[in-house]
Formats: structure tokens, C-alpha cells, sequence
């Protein structure tokens, strides 16, 4: 028969036993119990769908979610309708979202009621780049060269990119206030039809991501003039960066995940844990490597700086572009 000591032990062994299974710490207990909800904030096609479903098809090919990862194209609004959508699932375990540097602009653009600090940080996988391309039919060889044929359309040049103040309309506007440029800006729902319209001399040039123009790179239809990034890349040894050629212009694309508001915190570490074991998989250093991306991992803290100065930085570029009124 059990004294009062060892019934009050017993009872403290038990009580501590059923905090420890219930804890956020023990995040390896919590698995989803019906499919993921992968949503992308961009159209089919584009770098932000392509890295998504690639990161989908590697966690199915090496068995690391025991549910099925479904991805879901919410690009609406340049990604408002995205940011919406995962601000109503507060609280959801079983939704994720993959973002590109929209996350910042179209809340600082479009009173959409988003506070991008509300939401949970899960992974960064890596940091993309851009590339300032000519369709290779042009005879435009160099940065001067290119400079030059714009000048000389006086204003009917079409650069083609992704929805008004997304990334490709500011970098464009950098280009325009750096070499005093005027472009017509054309418009379209993603990255990969952008691409397209280059290739089908509908455009002129674009600023598309290294992924969204290598195949018509390898093709021999498309030539990379200069570069935005910090370095030369490794994928396009010959290609310039911009600062290599006297211009500081240099701009690269966030691809994270993030999740909604109140996600239980066992949820949170199960997707980070997923992701870093993506990052750490022979196929996404391969691909990152294949197609110019900066693959770092952060998660946290420390990813919700990186997200939260991303957006004091696009709120500058933004006000000086004369987008957030007065």
C-alpha cells in the first residue's frame, strides 16, 4: 500500500509526464493528420511555383511528411490574395505558405488588413537572383550596348515583368533612375510567361530569375547581360554583375515559408524540421546550385529579422518610387 510520500511522488512523476507529451519541446510527437496546404504567393510558372513544387516533390520522394504536400497557386492581387488567405487560417496547423519579396510590398502597398509580423516564421531556403536578359535574335551584346537601344526608343521599349510594384517593376525603376531610362513597363501574372514573351519577341527584355529563363538559356534563346547580384554567379561565370560594371544596383529574392498566426508551436517545429531536412538533401543542392540560387537556411528569430528588415528595405525603395503617397 502506497504512504502519502509515494503517492505524492507517483502523482508528480504522472503530472510532469503529461506536461512533457503536451509541451512544444517535444515537437518530434506532432505529425499532421491530414494533407499540408502549400500555398504559393504567385501563378503557375514563375521561380516562387517552380522552387514550391520542387520542395513538394522532394518531401514525397524521400517519404518526409506523412501526408501529402498540395500546392495551391494564390497569386491574386500580386500575392494579396495569398497574404488574406493565411491571415483567416490563424490558427491552422495544416497550412504553410511559400513567399518571394511580395510578402513585403503588397501590404505596404494595398491596405489588405496584413501585418506580415502576425504570421509564424518557418524556413528560408535561400535567397534568388536576377538577370537583366535580351532575347539572343538581338544584337545587343553589352550593358552599354543595351543602355543605348533604350535610350535610342525614346519610351516604347517593353520590359516585361511580373504585376506593378512586384520585384521585377522595382528593379526596373532602379534601372530607370540609375541610367535615366524610360521604359513601358508590361505586365504579366508570373514569371515563366514573362520568359515566354521574351523568347516570342513580344518584349524586349526582362529581368526575369535565373530558373525562370535557363531553359531558354540553355536553348540558345535568351542572352544574360548583366547581373544583380553581390558576386558574379557561379552558373553564369561570364555574365557581369552590375556593381563589377560601376552601377550599385544589386537586388536578390527572399524564397521562404511562413505560417499562420497562433500555429501551435509543436506544428511550427515539425514544418521547420521538414524544411531543414529539404535544405540538407542532394537534390535541392544540386538544383540550387544549377540554377544560380543563394542556398542559406535560416529559421527563427533570426528569420523573422531577415523578413522584418526585408521590409523596412522595400518600404524605402518603395517611398522613393513615390508608391506609398504621402
Amino acid at each position: 500500500m502506497m504512504n502519502k510520500f509515494t503517492r505524492r511522488s507517483a502523482l508528480a512523476t504522472l503530472t510532469a509526464a503529461a506536461l512533457a507529451i503536451g509541451s512544444p519541446a517535444m515537437a518530434e510527437d506532432w505529425q499532421p493528420n491530414k494533407p499540408i496546404e502549400m500555398v504559393i504567393m504567385a501563378g503557375q510558372g514563375g521561380g516562387a511555383d517552380r522552387l514550391a513544387r520542387l520542395f513538394q516533390s522532394i518531401i514525397q520522394k524521400n517519404n518526409l511528411s506523412n501526408m501529402p504536400v498540395l500546392p495551391v497557386n494564390k497569386g491574386g492581387g500580386s500575392g494579396a490574395e495569398a497574404l488574406r488567405y493565411l491571415k483567416d487560417k490563424e490558427g491552422d496547423a495544416h497550412t504553410i505558405m511559400a513567399t518571394l519579396n511580395s510578402y513585403y510590398t503588397t501590404p505596404l502597398r494595398t491596405d489588405i488588413g496584413v501585418d506580415i509580423e502576425d504570421f509564424n516564421p518557418i524556413a528560408r531556403m535561400a535567397n534568388d537572383n536576377f538577370i537583366l536578359w535580351v532575347n539572343s535574335e538581338s544584337d545587343i551584346e553589352t550593358l552599354d550596348d543595351y543602355v543605348a537601344a533604350v535610350k535610342e526608343a525614346g519610351g516604347t521599349w517593353k520590359m516585361g515583368g511580373t504585376g506593378s510594384g512586384q520585384e521585377d517593376s522595382l528593379v526596373t525603376a532602379m534601372m530607370e533612375n540609375e541610367f535615366g531610362l524610360e521604359y513601358t513597363y508590361v505586365p504579366f501574372d508570373g514569371g515563366g510567361t514573362v520568359a515566354k514573351n521574351l523568347i516570342g519577341n513580344h518584349i524586349d527584355s526582362t529581368v526575369n530569375n535565373p530558373a525562370e529563363q535557363m531553359g531558354f538559356y540553355k536553348a540558345g534563346k535568351s542572352r544574360p547581360i548583366a547581373t544583380f547580384s553581390e558576386e558574379r554567379l557561379e552558373a553564369f561565370p561570364d555574365v557581369p554583375t552590375m556593381r563589377e560594371l560601376g552601377h550599385d544596383l544589386v537586388y536578390t529574392m527572399q524564397r521562404s515559408f511562413v505560417a499562420p498566426k497562433d500555429m501551435p508551436d509543436a506544428a511550427v517545429a515539425y514544418y521547420t524540421d521538414l524544411f531543414k531536412k529539404v535544405s540538407e538533401t542532394e537534390e535541392w543542392q544540386k538544383y540550387a546550385a544549377d540554377e544560380a540560387l543563394d542556398a542559406q537556411f535560416l529559421s527563427g528569430d533570426d528569420l523573422q529579422q531577415f523578413l522584418l528588415n526585408g521590409r523596412e528595405v522595400h518600404r524605402n525603395i518603395l517611398d522613393g518610387m513615390g508608391e506609398l503617397g504621402s
